[in-house]
């Protein structure tokens, strides 16, 4: 029998966090434990920099100077984001709440 070790995320939902490489940063706002996008996607990434399929991979709500948009990225490809500036992407008030100590938090989703 094959044992695989689970892996637990490094980021919570609500974590701010960077690209380690890349000039982004953005808000976890879901998690697969492991890889959950298509093969076309992980094939187009350059070979010399793609991730291992066996961690973490965070959907963000991410910026950059430019624009908005959701990103898909590796835990190996993230860092906490330590500058306290409130993000300003647009769906971020749907999903979540700023508390008065800067901290992201989920908002109460109740049934209609």
């Amino acid at each position: 029998m094959t044992r695989t070790r689970t892996r637990h995320a490094k980021f919570g939902l609500g974590a701010v966090v960077r690209h380690r490489i890349y000039p982004f940063r953005g808000i976890v706002f879901d998690i697969d434990p492991v890889f959950d996008n298509t093969e076309e996607w992980w094939l187009a990434i350059p070979e010399e920099v793609r991730p291992a399929k066996d961690q973490p991979f965070y959907h963000l709500l991410a910026e950059n100077d430019e624009t908005e948009y959701v990103a898909y990225v590796s835990e190996q490809n993230l860092v906490p984001d330590t500058s306290g500036e409130a993000l300003r992407h647009a769906g971020i008030a749907e999903v979540f709440e700023r508390d008065a100590s800067g901290l992201y938090r989920m908002r109460d989703r109740h049934a209609n």
